[in-house]
Order: C-alpha cells, then sequence, then structure tokens
C-alpha cells in the first residue's frame, strides 16, 4: 500500500486538514509571487492612507526632528525604474544566495565522495547496543551538515541496526528522523544551514537601515545551536525507548515487504564500510586538521590577516566599544569560506582514498552536480530577493516594525515571553510552509527590524525562529523528505501509513516545541550569548517613540 494510496483514510483531524490545506498552497515561488503582488496593492493603499513612521535613529535634515518614513507605492515611477533596472543586482546582491552557493560547492564533494554516508555509517555501527539510540539521535543531528545525504543514507540504516539488534526497526527510523529533521537545527558546530539563515537575517538588518554597525557571523548561533544538541539528544533518547518503541510492538519481521532474507542480504550491504571508505576516512582526518591548523596559524601568526588588529585604535577604546569581538570580525566573517574549504578538503581526500574521485575532473563534475542540485534554490532566492528588496522599497517593513515594537511594549509582556511565542508562531507556520529559507525570507524583514527595535540582537531573532522551524518539521506531510520516509517505514511494515507515520513523530515534536521553548525563555533571561561574539541583547537603535 502506497503513501499515496493511505493518507486520505489516514490522516485525520487537525493534521488531516493541515495536509489538504497545505496541498493546496502553491510552490514556495509562486508564494512569494503572489505576496509581491499583494506588497504592490498593499503599498498603493498604505501611501494613500498616509502611513507612517517615525524613524528610531535617523533626524530630518531641514527640522532636526526625527524623520519620518512615509509608505511609498511600489508603483511609483522610482520604483518600477528599481525593479527593472536593478533586477541583476537585486538577485546577485541577495546575500544568502553567496553563503549557501559557497558552502554547498564544498559539500557537495563531501556528499558525492562518499565522506558523509561512510562518516555517518561508521559513528552508527560502532556505537554498543546499550547506547544505539543515542548514538543514532546524535549522528543524526550532527548530519544535518550532510544535507541529503543525513535522510538518504542514515535514516534507513538505522532501521537495519535496530532490527540486527533485535529492537524494531521503525523505532530506529523514528530516532533517526527526529535527529535528522526534529534536531534541524541542532549541531555541535555552523554549517550551511547557519550560513542559509544568517544571509536572510543580514538582508533584513541592511533593509531596515537601523543600524550600519551590525555584521553576519555564521557562529552567531554556536552556543545556542550547541545546548540545542544536548537537549534534544536525551529527549529522542526517552520518547524513542520509553514512548515509541513499547508502543510499536515487539518487532517480529511478519510486515516486513519483500522477506526477510532480501532485507538482511540488503542490511549487511547498506551498513558495510569497506575498506577503501576507513582509508578514505583516515585521509579526510587528516584534512580536518590540515584546515584546523591554518585557520589558528591565520588567527596566531605574526601580521595574521583573520585579525584587525587596527579595530581597538585609541579612540575606540576610550569610547568603551573595543572588545575582542570586535577584533576577531574578520575571523567570523572568514567562516564561510572555511566550511567550504572543510567540506571541500575532506571529501576530495577521502574520494582519492578511497577511488570515488580518481582525478581533478572528477572533483569538478562533483562541483558542478552541486550546483545543479541548488537550480531550485536559485530560482526561489530569486522570488524571495525581489519580496524582499520590494518590502524596503516601500517602507512597509519599518513601518510595521516600528508599530509593532510600540505594540508589543505597551503590552508590558516580558521579553523572554515575546521571543517565546515567536518560537511558537514559526512553528505553526512550518505546518505550511515546509522550507525552512522560504519562511525566514517572510518574515526576517519584519520581525529582526521589531526585535531590534525592542532590544533584541538580530542573532536572537534567528535562534527563536529556528527552534519553532525545527520542531514541527517531522510531523506536517509537506515537509519534502515526508513522502521518502514513509517508503523506509513501509520497507519494514507495508501496511504502515502516512498517519501512522504522523502519530508516531508527533510525541517527538511535542517534546521538542516544549523544551525548545522553555530553552529561549531561560536563555534570553539569562542573557546568555548565543555565540562568540553574539549576545541575546543589543542596544536599541533609539527610545521608540
Amino acid at each position: 500500500m502506497s503513501g499515496e494510496s493511505t493518507a486520505a483514510s489516514d490522516v485525520k483531524g487537525f493534521l488531516g486538514w493541515v495536509e489538504r490545506t497545505g496541498n493546496r498552497l502553491p510552490d514556495p515561488v509562486f508564494i512569494f509571487f503572489y505576496l509581491i503582488l499583494g506588497l504592490v496593492a498593499l503599498s498603493v493603499l498604505a501611501q494613500l492612507l498616509g502611513w507612517s513612521a517615525l524613524h528610531p535613529t535617523e533626524l530630518d535634515e531641514e527640522t532636526g526632528a526625527a524623520k519620518v518614513i512615509a509608505a511609498t507605492s511600489l508603483l511609483a515611477a522610482e520604483n518600477i525604474q528599481k525593479l527593472w533596472v536593478e533586477m541583476p543586482k537585486t538577485f546577485t546582491h541577495f546575500h544568502p544566495l553567496g553563503y549557501v552557493l559557497v558552502v554547498m560547492l564544498g559539500a557537495g564533494v563531501a556528499e558525492r565522495s562518499g565522506f558523509f554516508a561512510s562518516a555517518m555509517k561508521v559513528a552508527v555501527r560502532k556505537a554498543p547496543q546499550a547506547l544505539l539510540t543515542p548514538a543514532v539521535a546524535l549522528i543524526a543531528m550532527l548530519g544535518n551538515h550532510a544535507a541529503d545525504a543525513g535522510y538518504v543514507v542514515l535514516i534507513p540504516l538505522a532501521g537495519i541496526l535496530f532490527a540486527a539488534a533485535g529492537r524494531h526497526p521503525l523505532a530506529g527510523i523514528a530516532a533517526a528522523f527526529a535527529g535528522v529533521s526534529g534536531g534541524f537545527s541542532a549541531n555541535i558546530s555552523p554549517g550551511q544551514l547557519d550560513a542559509l539563515l544568517f544571509g536572510i537575517t543580514e538582508e533584513a538588518v541592511k533593509v531596515s537601515s537601523l543600524t550600519t554597525d551590525w555584521s553576519v557571523n555564521i557562529a552567531g548561533n554556536w552556543y545556542f545551536i550547541a545546548a540545542m544538541t544536548f537537549i534534544y539528544l536525551p529527549i529522542i533518547w526517552y520518547v524513542t525507548d520509553k514512548v515509541i518503541e513499547p508502543r510499536l510492538g515487539k518487532w517480529d519481521g511478519s510486515l516486513v515487504s519483500g522477506g526477510d532474507e532480501a532485507i538482511e542480504a540488503e542490511a549487511e550491504h547498506d551498513a558495510e564500510v569497506s575498506e577503501e571508505g576507513r582509508r578514505g576516512l583516515r585521509h579526510a582526518g587528516l584534512a580536518v586538521l590540515f584546515v584546523a591548523a591554518l585557520w589558528t596559524a591565520m588567527v596566531f601568526a605574526p601580521g595574521t590577516p583573520l585579525i584587525d588588529e587596527t579595530a581597538c585604535a585609541s579612540g575606540t577604546i576610550a569610547t568603551g566599544e573595543c572588545s575582542i569581538h570586535t577584533t576577531l570580525r574578520p575571523l567570523y566573517q572568514s567562516l564561510v569560506a572555511a566550511f567550504f574549504l572543510l567540506f571541500l578538503l575532506c571529501g576530495w581526500a577521502y574520494g582519492r582514498a578511497a577511488g570515488t574521485i580518481k582525478n581533478h575532473r572528477d572533483l569538478v563534475e562533483m562541483m558542478s552536480e552541486a550546483m545543479k542540485d541548488m537550480g531550485y534554490y536559485l530560482v526561489l532566492a530569486f522570488a524571495a530577493a525581489h519580496f524582499v528588496a520590494m518590502f524596503g522599497w516601500s517602507n512597509l517593513g519599518l513601518i510595521t516594525a516600528v508599530h509593532g515594537a510600540g505594540a508589543i511594549q505597551a503590552t508590558g509582556l516580558p521579553m523572554p515571553i515575546v521571543v517565546g511565542l515567536i518560537v511558537l508562531f514559526a512553528g505553526i507556520l512550518n505546518l505550511f510552509v515546509g522550507s525552512a529559507s522560504a519562511k525566514w525570507a517572510l518574515l526576517a524583514p519584519v520581525l529582526v527590524p521589531m526585535l531590534m527595535l525592542l532590544g533584541v540582537s538580530p542573532e536572537g531573532a534567528t535562534a527563536a525562529y529556528r527552534v519553532g522551524d525545527s520542531a514541527t518539521n517531522i510531523i506536517t506531510p509537506l515537509m519534502v523528505y515526508f513522502p521518502l520516509i514513509l517508503i523506509f517505514c513501509q520497507r519494514w511494515n507495508k501496511e504502515f501509513g502516512l498517519g501512522s507515520l504522523t502519530a508516531m513523530m508527533l510525541p517527538y515534536a511535542l517534546w521538542f516545541m516544549v523544551s525548545g521553548v522553555l530553552l529561549v525563555l531561560g536563555w534570553v533571561a539569562l542573557e546568555i550569548p548565543l555565540g562568540p561574539g553574539a549576545e541575546v541583547f543589543m542596544e536599541p537603535p533609539a527610545p521608540i517613540r
């Protein structure tokens, strides 16, 4: 029985409504197109009604009073000219575009050479039986850097390993799916998702014109996502062993699709790492050490290029604005290149030793294939870039942010509660719009400047969003890998339907959401740094008028 045929009968109630509603939504690219049309109409109406706000940071040159931000029609001649004349610039200067493409050039080699797959197989297979669940969960969360490999390699492999251990294979699939997708933002180091999200955050800060002092740092949520990893790990362990596996019952293999012998043969093949693969991993380890040593040298060696020794000039020190993070700003900004080189050299070293890369042409081909896979993202980025840019031209984003910040301040809600509500909102929106980048491109132009006016840093806004975005990934049928996970499950139980998968993953989602909100509340209340040089709070651009 296919997932398509079981969807209507198995999914009922709220989740069934989510699926039916979401399936009626157009592709995210066209969502942006329709939003642009709506934005044009709204900008015309806003100008006619005289919507405006006082700019928090700029003064009028003639009067010396706060500058008035007035809504501007996108049908004005100036904006129409800007749309057509600056279209290439609007697209190519969209900050997430460069960050993501650079990182994916390296990650594509690491994935296609087999490095990611072999690393995950070795890490999981060596886990003691008693620690199988947490090992699968941890590798799944770390596997976020591997993009598609986390889904297509680790999740089916987890089912195989659980079955080999005499445990229910669907419990293994659930634990791996919860780690890869529910723990989508959790990791012990930044990676391509950080480059993507912080690129959109940077664009939102730039469009708001609230500050010119903030610069992107893809390690801006490093401490936070590491904490997510170690909070989600025991949650996945507990839910899998104490909730999901007892509910699935004892594994007897009677519902396996294809027969026990076929599954066992395939399991042995899928889980094995060849001697060439092990040799490749040793060479990849040397590549990791090389990149780490290279970046360390560029930080600590005399005349290093990654330390801004002029940042703490005497005048800056006198004003108290200088800090170690100011001098380290070039290092933070170099991390995109660092991850590109790390993934590229690890993939190349692995491939040369394992035989999957025979010459430089193979390497170039893998990088080219990675860019081909980014084709859809380029189309989405084109639409998102114009939506964000036009939002800025209309001034509606900043006007909404100013009035929204004032309204929130008037409620008297504590800031941790405000940020926690943003987590919940992102989680609910995720049920309908699956793409993390598409949702953040929609929300960031308003949320980032609004929270900045309330004293919450762009890094804080990004952290809150990614918690909500991750928590509900595993229960929305609109998530692009949801049908694939269903196929993996039906390999072990041919009667397993879409509703069964949703019900199996729902306890994880609830625990992720509750723990994520509590994590955000505590983090904001205690004002713990989110990453190197990244605080939860910032000095507001000016008192809210």
